[in-house]
């Protein structure tokens, strides 16, 4: 599967309740947005169930999840999942697997003692799983004896990883297909990242092909600003204004194009908590996207 460079989308963040997600990925597909992402934060909607439903409640919609945390499944459950909703849906999903927050995972009895191992061996496990392959390994994490999907997809999706520490974006250039940066991330961080990224890819001899994606937190409307500095205030970040961007569509689409320009082929337009109209949010990305195409 491959998707199109420079993309803009947006989230369904896990402050809202799961039973607004009909609504939301219904007023996403109207308003025109393309991409649509999850988020599965523990201890909250579930990542697969919620991407079957969004998918089955639009006919063209892709929905991506970013991310499952790798330490709460095995990866042949993973590997079923993924295979499940891509051949009910397919070229819709777009899966997304990482770390987790670790304390989250401790909270669970889950979390491992070196997560970049857990990912070396995780991921390429899942791609090999969902190419219909069998899969034998004796990992320190991943253990599997001649393993293979029954019902693997027709065309495997490109599986991302996500990161933030240098060793963590190096390896998902070396074993996934595409890397997923959090909110947060700057116009600097993200080329700092597409370096670490290739470089991984190198050291590795895989193609130079790799989709980056980046969560980038907007608010739209004439409060945005007001909105934006409360927010920064309540994450403890009250100087972190190139954190959030801003303004009216055309001025958000020059933040995201900054994104683009600097190595993203997808640019994830997060709400604010706080944000009062998903609706008009929802509408405001996709005229963002029209800008930025």
């Amino acid at each position: 599967m491959t998707t199109t460079s420079r993309r803009v989308g947006a989230v369904f963040i896990p402050d809202f309740p799961p039973e607004e997600l009909r609504g939301y990925v219904q007023a996403a597909e109207s308003a025109g947005v393309d991409e649509l992402w999850l988020w599965e934060d523990c201890f909250r909607e579930g990542a697969f169930s919620s991407a079957a439903a969004a998918l089955a409640w639009t006919e063209r919609l892709r929905v991506g999840i970013g991310i499952a945390p790798m330490p709460m499944r095995n990866v042949a459950l993973t590997a079923m999942e993924i295979a499940t909703i891509e051949r009910m849906f397919p070229g819709r999903l777009l899966p997304g697997v990482g770390h987790g927050v670790l304390s989250w995972m401790g909270q669970i009895g889950a979390r491992v003692a070196s997560p970049l191992t857990l990912m070396r061996e995780y991921v390429p496990a899942l791609r090999v799983l969902l190419a219909g392959d069998a899969v034998t390994t004796s990992g320190r994490y991943v253990r599997l004896e001649d393993v293979r999907l029954d019902w693997p997809p027709a065309q495997a999706p490109l599986v991302f990883a996500a990161g933030e520490g240098p060793k963590t974006l190096a390896l998902s250039g070396e074993v996934a297909d595409g890397s997923i940066l959090t909110p947060g991330t700057t116009i600097a961080q993200l080329a700092t990242a597409r370096e670490l990224i290739a470089g991984g890819r190198s050291s590795a001899q895989r193609p130079a092909e790799h989709e980056v994606v980046v969560f980038v937190s907007a608010a739209f409307g004439d409060d945005a600003p007001s909105r934006a500095a409360a927010q920064l205030e309540q994450w403890g970040m009250p100087d972190g204004v190139e954190r959030i961007l801003t303004g009216d569509a055309q001025r958000v689409a020059a933040g995201v194009a900054g994104f683009h320009d600097s190595g993203a082929d997808a640019v994830i337009l997060v709400p604010l908590p706080n944000d009062p109209d998903h609706r008009g949010f929802l509408r405001a990305v996709a005229d963002v996207a029209g800008v930025t195409s």
